[in-house]
């Protein structure tokens, strides 16, 4: 087996715990590397570390799958792992829909799998997971006898590896266009759940983004009665929950045609096209519009996508979000209530709430913090691991 030996001074972060080994930390490499090969990692005193998949063409050489220098990495290992985090998931009640594995948090390095019902989604983003990409598809048929297998790998992240974007079928094919329950818990007011088309092909991510789902459902007190503004809606989900939950009026606007197309496709099948509508149109410009009209609402929703991908461009990110909000919230009636997420991890908690505050600042607003909480627990987070914890979702009254 390959051996990779670690430099005497570094940072304790690998001993600690984090599976990430950057090319930069690595003194000596015993063995013939190609890519994508299992490996053992040692300190520089010759002291086992951990075992993982090795990639010389990324800055992240090595990402460790176990500190057991016994395990064998085979199919069984991930048969294993993957019921692991499927009995995980059951326990926390996420049966229908959930992210099933969420790479690092599972041990599983950039390996992403939703489970839409009986449809799994698969992405590979790293050339060591890639390898056992068929294994892994194995593994899903013996644990759930799917309907369906696709892969999303088309995301640039996967070139870094030396890799090519691409998408298709992991098993016979299967119309993408399924049709999912969202919230059908015996605890929640909906009860029988919302539906919501998910386009597993085409749409963005994985097709739908499960990890807000349990803060739609913390929207469901404020948007009684209430007029409703959604900005950046995706296909809806926000919004469509507003709906359901009792808002007199709920409009969304999304920059994507196809999104908008789908997103009133989601409030008919719902028998809510009456009361929720969406429009194509830019959300900043919406904002700026309306504000300067002196429009008044009692809800609005703001739920961007990532503003940045890298620390390069993170002030652009957070001028991005204190103009969404401050417009936001000059929109809100006395009382009124701001939903406002950012799904960057680059973005922390702290200066997301420190954002919020500037731009309450520059509206001359108080705000009244309602809510604070982060992504769904099938999402789940582990303290050391950074980019783990990403989302950040936050209600607040608006005086």
């Amino acid at each position: 087996m390959i051996k990779v030996y670690l430099r005497k001074k570094i940072s304790r972060r690998v001993q600690d715990g984090h599976p990430w080994i950057f090319s930069n930390e690595v003194e000596k490499t015993e063995g013939t590397v190609t890519g994508g090969e299992i490996v053992q990692v040692f300190a520089y005193d010759k002291k086992f570390i951990g075992q993982g998949y090795i990639n010389p063409l990324s800055q992240i050489l090595v990402r460790l799958l176990t500190r057991d220098k016994n395990e064998v990495i085979n199919e069984e290992f991930f048969y294993k792992k993957i019921l692991k985090c499927w009995e995980y998931r059951k326990k926390l009640g996420y049966t229908e829909n959930c992210r099933l594995v969420f790479g690092e948090a599972d041990e599983l390095p950039q390996l992403i799998i939703d489970k839409f019902n009986d449809h799994f989604v698969l992405q590979t983003l790293a050339l060591g997971i890639d390898k056992w990409k068929p294994a892994i598809v194995n593994v899903l048929n013996r644990i759930f006898s799917p309907k369906g297998i696709f892969e999303r790998n088309d995301v640039s992240v996967r070139e870094l590896e030396g890799m090519k974007q691409q998408k298709g079928f992991l098993s016979s094919p299967f119309d993408t266009q399924i049709i999912i329950n969202e919230n059908a818990r015996p605890d929640d007011p909906i009860g029988r759940g919302l539906k919501f088309y998910v386009d597993i092909e085409n749409g963005q991510k994985t097709g739908y983004f499960l990890d807000q789902q349990d803060n739609r459902r913390a929207i469901q007190h404020i948007v009684k009665g209430a007029d409703v503004l959604g900005a950046f809606t995706y296909t809806g989900s926000f919004e469509i929950h507003a709906a359901h939950y009792g808002a007199k009026s709920v409009l969304g606007f999304d920059i994507s045609e196809n999104a908008v197309q789908q997103a009133n496709r989601n409030a008919s099948l719902n028998g809510l096209e009456n009361i929720c509508r969406f429009q194509t149109a830019n959300a900043f410009d919406i904002l700026k519009q309306w504000s300067k009209e002196g429009k008044q609402l009692d809800v609005v929703i703001l739920d961007p996508p990532a503003f940045t991908k890298s620390r390069e461009t993170i002030q652009k990110a957070i001028t991005g979000y204190n103009e969404i909000n401050l417009r936001g919230m000059k929109l809100i009636k006395p009382g009124g209530f701001l939903v406002t997420s950012s799904c960057t991890s680059l973005i922390d908690a702290n200066l997301f709430l420190q954002i919020i505050d500037m731009a309450a600042k520059d509206a001359k607003r108080k705000l009244r913090q309602v809510t604070f909480q982060t992504q769904a627990p099938d999402h789940p987070i582990i303290r050391n691991l950074e980019n783990t914890q990403y989302l950040k979702f936050l209600i607040v009254e608006v005086q």
